[in-house]
């Protein structure tokens, strides 16, 4: 074939710098962007999110077509869509006569499957490019990980920090002489917090006409559709970058781990979905940040806490992800089989901190970290929720989740359901934790002081019947094995209490209906 090189742009590849873009010009090649059935219904994703993707898409398309490119687009509702990026991809190189496929590596292990299996189906060659919007390449994270018995972050991280000399002097130590400020940043909220309010964006005709499209295909879709107001376009999420650089950077830090009701960003940037779909450059935000404290708008720990998330933790959980699929998605360590809470989709709960957590998932397709890890995620550890139930739900409900983020976070860092791989101890609490850092615990219908019984906080006995019934497994941690010296000093009576609680409170939970995540 003569025909123009094609290139598919994926709905989390939305940056000019793709590398399958670069050395092109626009009288070369073909574009090539997809909305497929497939992909919004893999798992009943939130409808803000399905609105996201389509939309930032839809935006990025007519950018691209403004600047002189070949645009070929395929609406979700276009009668011809075979509903599959392997089946847009053959229709497209047929319909232009493309002379080769140029795509950059798919995000996801299953869509890099498929990718991989084009050249066998295709009349034309097909090149899968390397995705270097991140920082440390796949072959760079395997000579890290190799030889490892623990692949602990914080090594990684340092790594990052010199390749990048973020936050780095000239004599190649760290600024402030820490690589790590996280002890300066655990503030439990303090009295009236009012954060600046995070920036919104109307929806445009553009994005209005995807929530119309979005009501009408995806009805049973978990999640509040409206008001909608991620932004969609490079501007837009520049705007909101430049907001919380200007406006709540200073304390982000401090209190990064802190929850209150009601209020569902506090200082947190808001920008994982600009940067997890390519609106926004990782290195673009760490350097602002990194700007920020040099002229002296932000402190050292909250900038060292923000850019660590990118660099380190971000970038991590990517590398952990291709270098141990597929078998993650199957871990099951400690093995849990409970379904998954009906309230997880409904928010009806008397446990006050997890009926915000779903209603602000529900209402904005977001929850912060340490209300997916310490709250939602802590629940689902210690009552021994089935891991892939668990992957599901995270994946459905949160607008930044792919799988590549969501499964070492769910199965590594939540559940422990890989061993012990990616996180040095399974991050199990009882409600003291919740209450220091949080609100929820004041107007709670349980009572966190209680240990045991129908009143006491339901994380209480879970916590103790998670460790009792884990403990050939965890007794040898060194970051928790001492946790069972107190168990054992409890006595029977005691112990049998907190294991009757658990036991019943368990035996309470109504399992999720079939067809919330996935459909039947």
């Amino acid at each position: 074939m003569t025909g123009p090189i094609l290139v598919p742009v994926l709905g989390d590849q939305l940056s000019r710098t793709l590398s399958s873009l670069e050395g092109l010009t626009p009288g070369d090649a073909t574009i090539l962007m997809m909305e497929v059935w497939d992909e919004a219904t893999y798992v009943k994703h939130h409808k803000q999110k399905i609105v996201l993707i389509f939309s930032a898409m839809r935006h990025f398309a007519d950018e691209l077509r403004a600047d002189g490119w070949q645009v070929d687009y395929m609406t979700l509702d276009d009668p011809a869509n075979t509903g599959s990026f392997t089946g847009e991809v053959a229709r497209a190189v047929e319909r232009r006569g493309a002379s080769e496929v140029r795509v950059t590596e798919a995000g996801e292990w299953r869509v890099q499957q498929a990718m991989e299996e084009w050249a066998d189906r295709l009349p034309c060659p097909v090149s899968i490019l390397p995705d270097t919007r991140f920082i440390a390449s796949h072959a760079e994270f395997r000579t890290f990980a190799e030889g490892r018995k623990h692949l602990t972050m914080e090594y990684f991280y340092r790594e990052m920090r010199r390749k990048t000399g973020l936050l780095m002097r000239s004599d190649g130590k760290p600024e402030g002489d820490q690589w790590n400020l996280d002890a300066d940043n655990r503030e439990p909220p303090k009295g009236d917090m009012k954060s600046p309010p995070v920036p919104t964006f109307s929806p445009d005709a553009i994005t209005a006409e995807v929530i119309a499209l979005v009501s009408a295909r995806f009805p049973d879709h978990f999640g509040d559709l409206e008001p909608f107001g991620w932004p969609v376009t490079r501007a837009e999420a520049l705007e909101a970058a430049e907001a919380f650089f200007k406006q709540r950077i200073e304390k982000f830090g401090p209190y990064q781990d802190a929850m209150v009701h009601g209020s569902d960003d506090l200082y947190h940037s808001m920008l994982s979905t600009s940067l997890n779909i390519g609106l926004l450059d990782p290195l673009e935000l760490c350097e602002a940040a990194e700007t920020a404290y040099r002229e002296g708008r932000a402190p050292l720990n909250s900038v060292e806490g923000f850019i660590r998330q990118i660099i380190g933790w971000r970038e991590y959980v990517r590398g952990f992800y291709w270098y141990t699929m597929p078998g993650l998605a199957e871990a099951n360590e400690l093995n849990a089989h409970r379904p998954l809470p009906e309230f997880f989709w409904t928010g009806d709960t008397d446990m006050r901190c997890l009926a915000d957590c779903v209603r602000t998932t529900r209402e904005d397709a977001h929850a912060h970290h340490i209300q997916r890890l310490m709250v939602l995620g802590n629940f689902c550890l210690i009552a021994g929720i089935s891991p892939r139930e668990v992957q599901d739900w995270y994946l459905a409900v949160y607008a930044d989740a792919f799988e590549w983020v969501e499964l070492p976070n769910v199965s590594g860092m939540i559940l422990y359901a890989d061993g012990g791989r990616l996180a040095t101890k399974p991050y199990a609490a009882s409600g003291n934790y919740i209450n220091k850092m949080s609100d929820y615990c004041g107007k709670c219908r349980y009572k966190v002081a209680k240990k045991t019984g129908p009143d006491a906080c339901p994380f209480n006995p879970l916590y103790w019947h998670f460790m009792d019934r884990n403990r050939a497994r965890l007794e040898s941690n060194h970051r928790i094995g001492r946790i069972f010296a107190t168990w054992d000093r409890m006595g029977e009576a005691k112990q049998g209490e907190y294991l009757e609680s658990a036991e019943k409170f368990l035996d309470s939970l109504e399992p999720a209906r079939k067809g919330w995540a996935r459909a039947e």
